[in-house]
């Protein structure tokens, strides 16, 4: 039946949860540069406020409209991700956050990004996100504004400063608890795959 059929690339594209992904992805360059350059930390901050909410939107909208979408399930937790790294390396190099910090959480990613590759060698599609996943990305999400917040003596500071560092310790930590969990899945699913080869040989062995 062809109604079942994927859509087109193009056809993903054109769509309003994904474009508002692809609009996400496009303000990650931009929101470096306020960061970085200028260091226009509101329009930084309400950058990424406006992201989090378009974040939000575009899983509604997507099942509101039947518009859910392989490439959309990779778009938006891509456009997680480029806004999570970014706002980390800008962080360094502006010292709001220890080097250690970045480290483990770009070390984390390398290695989800490594077991990916692993499970598209042996035919496997990526594994969904976990809770455990979305949960660190609500609580990294909610933390670096804060920590934005908090740069500064003013009394919103320090009223937000331990808001801040709660979401951010509970934010890491599942965040390298959600990697620890893609590995497990992704040796789990190595695994079962290769005793299904040795399974099929013994068995061809057996007809020989």
């Amino acid at each position: 039946m062809t109604g079942d059929r994927e859509p087109s690339l193009v056809g993903q594209l054109l769509t309003v949860p994904n474009i508002l992904s692809l609009l996400r992805l496009a303000g990650v360059p931009v929101f470096l540069w306020l960061l970085l350059g200028p260091k226009e930390d509101g329009w930084a901050l309400a950058l990424l406020v406006v992201s989090a909410l378009t974040d939000w939107l575009d899983g509604k909208l997507a099942r509101w409209l039947d518009q859910t979408s392989r490439l959309g399930q990779l778009l938006d937790p891509a456009a997680d991700r480029l806004y999570i790294m970014a706002t980390l390396v800008a962080f360094l190099l502006r010292e709001i956050v220890p080097w250690w910090l970045v480290a483990a959480l770009v070390g984390r990613e390398l290695v989800v990004g490594l077991a990916l590759l692993v499970l598209g060698r042996y035919g496997f599609a990526p594994p969904e996100v976990t809770y455990a996943g979305k949960a660190a990305t609500f609580g990294l999400m909610y933390a670096l504004p804060l920590l934005l917040v908090i740069q500064g003596e003013s009394q919103v500071a320090e009223i937000a400063r331990p808001f801040a560092y709660a979401f951010t310790a509970w934010g890491c930590a599942l965040y390298l608890w959600s990697g620890a969990l893609y590995v497990l899945q992704t040796g789990r699913a190595v695994a079962s795959a290769r005793s299904g080869v040795a399974l099929c040989e013994d068995a061809g062995g057996e007809d020989r």
